[in-house]
């Protein structure tokens, strides 16, 4: 005889399915939540140099607008 009657191994495979929904949804609202706000507040965008030329620094060798 079995430890467990199978309708009580079902109660608790349902149970976890149940749970296990839950903490998908709420993952899901709390991303959507993290990329509302980022879409709502978009990073500033460089700007580039007027006449788009560089010159290199032979000191640091870092490239600079002219």
């Amino acid at each position: 005889m079995p430890v467990f009657p199978p309708l009580v191994l079902w109660a608790l495979g349902a149970l976890g399915v149940v749970a296990l929904a839950r903490l998908i949804a709420k993952e899901h609202r709390r991303i959507n939540e993290e990329l509302a706000a980022a879409r709502a507040d978009p990073a500033p965008q460089a700007v580039p140099p007027a006449n788009g030329k560089l010159k290199r620094d032979p000191q640091t060798g870092i490239y600079r607008p002219q």
